[in-house]
């Protein structure tokens, strides 16, 4: 094995969009795995798209964030710029290229071809994803395919998925769990400053406006409602420009309904830890790190039944059927009701502390 100017062992990241960035929950994911893996002598490129992030180069944390090419088209963009970086990676004599998601693992198998070890960790099965089409989907799945069968490691964010690979692939893979760094609440100063908005005034959402995220049950719910409370929708789009216009269109005419778009730092927290209840409508997920940060503040949490949000709550939040807006509507009512008696819903299992699992 090929060992960098220090003896460390080399290891290329890709498949994400960027680091630093919190364009979605892969991103968190190799940031923190990065980090950690620089503190413990390695040496760690992360493969970045211009546009997703800075260019921070070596300086980030002592990782080396890595720019190559792609095609900026929503089809194209994740394969065409994991092919540029998996060549550049096999160039620079990597020990080990670790892929993240289904539609870069394809490529799994050019590292192997050249003796170079392969990790892929699944965050979701991305063909279920609403925003895909027949031949993108079955494009995903060939991914899914090529994570059980050319990786010497596959690892999962999700315990249903070490269920699924079992059952359809007859292979064991490792669960790795998210990790969230738990941090102090915070008073709600800026977000009261950007958008009035006091603690416990307000439910939210907080993630990218795609389809599968399943913000449209949550406006159209959130329109049922007996209360005064607004709900505050934080995250873009990415490449779902289309849906995030009809999510507007849905909320037109009511004032209480806010867009922040893409946030971070300490507005982020101050959100996540002042708002009254925290929603997450999902149709399909890995391991959501909003919600296991939301939860870390003690958070009332609603979430839909996916097993992989039943995962992460278990007896720290509530649920409702997947996709069905009658259902959200009752138990977000019903939890509006019984708010002053709530307190706070406790702290996520000490497992998805970052600390323990990076």
């Amino acid at each position: 094995m090929y060992r960098g100017d220090d003896g460390e062992m080399k290891l290329a990241m890709i498949g994400q969009r960027g680091i630093p960035s919190r364009a979605g929950g892969v991103e968190i994911h190799v940031e923190e795995i990065a980090k950690r893996l620089v503190k413990y002598g390695c040496e760690v490129d992360v493969y970045c798209r211009k546009g997703y992030c800075l260019e921070a180069g070596s300086a980030y944390s002592g990782i080396n964030t890595i720019f190559t090419p792609y095609i900026n088209l929503k089809s194209l963009e994740a394969l065409t710029h994991s092919f540029f970086s998996v060549v550049d990676a096999i160039f620079k004599h990597n020990d080990i290229i670790h892929f993240h998601a289904l539609g870069p693992s394809v490529l799994a198998f050019l590292p192997r071809l050249m003796g170079i070890r392969v990790i892929c960790t699944v965050h979701g099965l991305d063909w279920q994803r609403g925003k895909w089409g027949r031949l993108s989907k079955a494009f995903l799945k060939l991914g899914e395919y090529a994570t059980a069968r050319f990786a010497n490691r596959t690892i999962s964010v999700s315990r249903t998925l070490v269920e699924y690979y079992r059952k359809k692939y007859g292979k064991e893979i490792e669960f790795v769990g998210n990790g969230i760094n738990i941090n102090g609440r915070q008073p709600a100063d800026l977000m009261e400053k950007n958008y009035g908005l006091k603690e416990n005034s307000y439910l939210l959402y907080l993630g990218r406006l795609v389809p599968e995220k399943g913000v449209h049950y949550l406006i159209e719910a959130y329109k049922r409602l007996d209360t005064g409370k607004k709900l505050v929708i934080a995250g873009g789009s990415s490449h779902s420009c289309r849906y995030e216009k009809n999510l507007h269109q849905l909320a037109e005419g009511n004032s209480n309904i806010i867009f922040t778009g893409f946030i971070k730092g300490m507005l982020l927290e101050e959100l996540l830890c002042n708002a009254c209840i925290y929603i997450l409508p999902s149709d399909v997920e890995g391991m959501p790190i909003s919600l296991l940060e939301a939860m870390s503040y003690g958070t009332l949490c609603l979430v839909s039944d996916i097993a992989e949000n039943r995962d992460v709550v278990r007896d720290y939040g509530y649920t409702f059927r997947h996709g069905d807006v009658d259902d959200l509507t009752a138990k977000m009512q019903t939890l509006l009701d019984i708010i002053p008696d709530k307190g706070r819903c406790g702290q996520p299992p000490l497992q998805y502390n970052g600390e323990i699992i990076p």
